[in-house]
C-alpha cells in the first residue's frame, strides 16, 4: 500500500523557518518524481515545489523562490521542504504528491499557519 505521511507543519511568524517532511512507503521512492502541493481555505490546490527521482532538477511556483527549496534522501525514502522567510500568505496545508502506477497519490497534509 502506498503512503505518503507529511510532519513539520506548525505556527511561525512572518520571517520564520520551518522544514517540511514527507515519509513514504509502498512504492520505489527512488524512481519517482515527487512534488510538494498546498492549499489555503477557499483556493485551489496549487503546485509549490517538484524534484525529479534523482534530485538532477528542481522547479518552483513563482512565490517561493528564492525562499523555498525541495530536497529528497532516497537511502530514506523522504521528501523534505525548507520553507524560509515565510510570508502570511504561504498558509495552507501543505501535501506531498506523487504518481506511481498511473495513479496520483496524495499524503494528509499538514498545516502551516503564518501569524505574529
Amino acid at each position: 500500500q502506498v503512503q505518503l505521511v507529511e510532519s513539520g507543519g506548525g505556527l511561525v511568524q512572518p520571517g520564520g523557518s520551518l522544514r517540511l517532511s514527507c515519509a513514504t512507503s509502498g512504492f520505489t521512492f527512488s524512481r519517482h518524481a515527487m512534488s510538494w502541493y498546498r492549499q489555503a481555505p477557499g483556493k485551489v490546490r496549487e503546485l509549490v515545489a517538484t524534484i525529479t527521482s534523482n534530485s538532477a532538477s528542481t522547479a518552483y511556483e513563482d512565490s517561493v523562490k528564492g525562499r523555498f527549496t525541495i530536497s529528497r534522501d532516497n537511502a530514506k525514502n523522504t521528501l523534505y521542504l525548507q520553507a524560509n522567510s515565510l510570508k502570511p500568505e504561504d498558509a495552507a496545508v501543505y501535501y506531498c504528491n506523487t504518481i506511481t502506477r498511473g495513479f496520483g497519490v496524495w499524503g494528509q497534509g499538514t498545516q502551516v499557519t503564518v501569524s505574529s
